[in-house]
């Protein structure tokens, strides 16, 4: 039994991460928005299944790379509160990682609706 309580409070604690994300990190909201904008135009555009594939893929990348950002982040504040070169160093590469995850979604993003959008114009 302990372990069906293990394997749902696993749930309850990522769960609890996806929630003090989405309320204390500003960048995060910002994708989360243009998330559910994407899902919208997804719908009225009604894309193929491998568009969707594509674009929640994206979608849940980028979430993953600001979590995992969000999480060296706070561990570096812990570790060294005082300003250093090397946590500076750590943090800037950390951010790049979503940096570059969400250039790659925005260009998956206009491969796919880009057309779509032309062809209403």
């Amino acid at each position: 039994m302990s372990g069906i309580k293990k394997r749902i409070d696993s749930f309850k604690f990522a769960l609890n991460g996806l929630k003090i994300l989405f309320k204390e990190e500003v960048n995060a909201k910002v994708h989360l928005v243009s998330a559910v904008f994407v899902l919208i135009l997804g719908f009225l555009f009604d894309i193929s299944q491998n568009e969707w594939m594509a674009i929640l893929l994206v979608i849940a990348m980028v979430i993953s790379a600001e979590l995992v950002n969000t999480a060296i982040e706070c561990l570096c504040d812990f570790v060294s509160p005082e300003k250093r070169t090397v946590i500076k160093k750590v943090k800037d590469l950390a951010a790049a990682a979503v940096l570059v995850v969400a250039i790659v979604a925005l260009v998956i993003g206009i491969i796919v609706f880009g057309p779509k959008i032309l062809a209403l114009i």
